[in-house]
């Protein structure tokens, strides 16, 4: 499974033709694209009617969904000391991503590269199975 972030849904809506287009099809039609509650939270955000709002809904909503539980909270609050002890400040959104990924252990297709900068966090990359 592999949870998709933000700044690879949003070229996914707005650019047919992008890369992270062909790569979350991809995710999709493999039965293999997740979605995290802060990522659908931050979409969602964005939408300009209640009708984009609820079609967008409709469409996140059908993937897979992976919650936040406290030793998601707990591995958040653990990766940023890690990362706050080396001088790296990360935002706690991307945090949360992460740890979810990590306890699921899913990958995660972003195109932030920060997500680099996380330990033990798998990233992933076009054609990886």
């Amino acid at each position: 499974m592999v949870v998709v972030d933000t700044s690879a849904w949003i070229p996914f809506f707005n650019r047919p033709d992008s890369t992270p287009k062909y790569i979350i099809e991809d995710l999709i039609d493999r039965g293999e694209a997740a979605i995290v509650g802060v990522v659908l939270a931050e979409l969602l955000q964005g939408c300009r009617s209640p009708g984009e709002r609820a079609e967008l809904k409709e469409a996140l909503l059908a993937l897979p969904y992976l919650g936040v539980s406290q030793a998601t909270w707990i591995a958040a609050g653990e990766i940023s000391g890690g990362l706050l002890r080396k001088g790296i400040t990360l935002p706690l959104t991307d945090l949360i991503i992460a740890a979810v990924a990590i306890e699921h252990r899913c990958s995660v297709y972003s195109l932030d590269a920060h997500f680099q900068r996380i330990p033990g966090l798998p990233r992933y990359t076009q054609g990886q199975k």
